[in-house]
């Protein structure tokens, strides 16, 4: 392997791009090396953006050249099986982003080929990565406000879904592309995992949805209690317009830690009019940054010493796992147990 780690991003949208300007010139022993997108247009303004030549229309010509270590999978959640399982059939190291896969077994797929070619496979759960979350976390663990008894989650969005996520056998729907990070941050918190799951979703943003996809919600609350007692809940929202809004509450038997605020900053503006004017935060791209680099710096490490990753193959799948119970909770309109679950 060459002295730093030769970086293919497939997958050049937000999220995509984030990593790829990381891998650019912020993360030791890393370079950029390629990019890989089937569309031309985002392709090249990729390519201009990072200062590379390799723009790959295909992912597998990709994972053919010799120059690429590892990739970082930023694509629909349906492809992130094939993918995976093809550049851990190359020897590449694997960063996927979440949600981990359509099912889990899948994700079993995934996990197994990355064992099989001793390749490290990351998960994109960059909340254990953010300073304020692992914090909290320790303070928590600390025993400063007694025992763990509940964990509250939010994550809402101010946009609209795109279109392809309105089918929930594409998608998943909300709870996986908008709550996976909420159900990782409630398991790695509380150390345990969910046992029972109650979930009740609605739309009240996407009329466009209502017909051709009446199973398709922007809303959903869920209710959750863990192996070990405690319990936890979620709600998640698309297209709220106010703010992008992730919080989390971590609830003992002597006190109570807050992550997280909607406000940007600490700056507030009062008017003679009695006005208070504040700045929320508009995108999870700027409240994350720190610590999506933070994430990026991890997988170089994990490459280069064999340390395993903070979030790895299982947490990607028991996420995955808690997606799936609370989808059938809300088509079943009943507590559900996950598959595995403790009784």
């Amino acid at each position: 392997m060459s002295k730093s780690i030769g970086i293919c991003v497939i997958g050049t949208g937000r999220a995509g791009m984030i990593h790829a300007l990381n891998f650019a010139d912020k993360v030791p022993f890393a370079r950029i090396e390629a990019v890989a997108d089937p569309s031309e247009e985002s392709r090249l303004d990729a390519c201009k953006v990072l200062g590379i030549s390799k723009g790959y229309d295909d992912y597998r010509k990709a994972l053919e050249d010799d120059r690429v270590d590892a990739v970082v999978i930023v694509t629909p959640t349906a492809f992130h099986r094939e993918i995976a399982v093809a550049a851990a059939e190359n020897g590449k190291h694997i960063l996927c982003e979440k949600p981990m896969a359509m099912d889990e077994t899948e994700c079993d797929d995934m996990i197994r080929a990355a064992d099989l070619a001793g390749v490290v496979l990351q998960l994109g759960f960059m909340r254990r990565f953010d300073s304020e979350y692992v914090k909290a976390k320790e303070i928590a663990s600390s025993g400063a406000i007694g025992d763990i008894v509940m964990v509250r989650s939010n994550t809402r969005g101010p946009s609209i879904p795109m279109k392809w996520m309105y089918d929930i056998s594409v998608s998943n729907g909300p709870l996986a592309e908008v709550n996976s990070h909420d159900i990782d941050a409630l398991r790695w918190i509380t150390g345990s995992e969910f046992s029972s799951v109650y979930a009740i979703g609605g739309n009240y943003r996407c009329p466009d949805a209502k017909d051709e996809f009446p199973d398709f919600y922007d809303n959903v609350v869920l209710n959750a209690e863990f192996s070990n007692g405690m319990q936890g809940m979620i709600d998640g929202a698309q297209g709220v317009s106010y703010a992008y809004d992730s919080r989390t509450e971590i609830l003992g038997t002597r006190g109570c830690i807050f992550v997280g605020d909607v406000r940007k900053g600490g700056l507030s503006v009062c008017t003679a009019d009695k006005n208070l004017k504040e700045e929320l935060v508009s995108s999870w791209r700027d409240l994350y940054k720190d610590a999506y680099l933070n994430e990026d710096i991890e997988f170089i490490k994990c490459i280069l010493d064999g340390s395993a990753p903070r979030a790895g193959g299982t947490d990607g799948k028991m996420a995955v796992r808690v997606v799936k119970a609370g989808n059938r909770s809300i088509r079943e309109k009943r507590v559900v147990r996950p598959e595995g679950a403790d009784r």
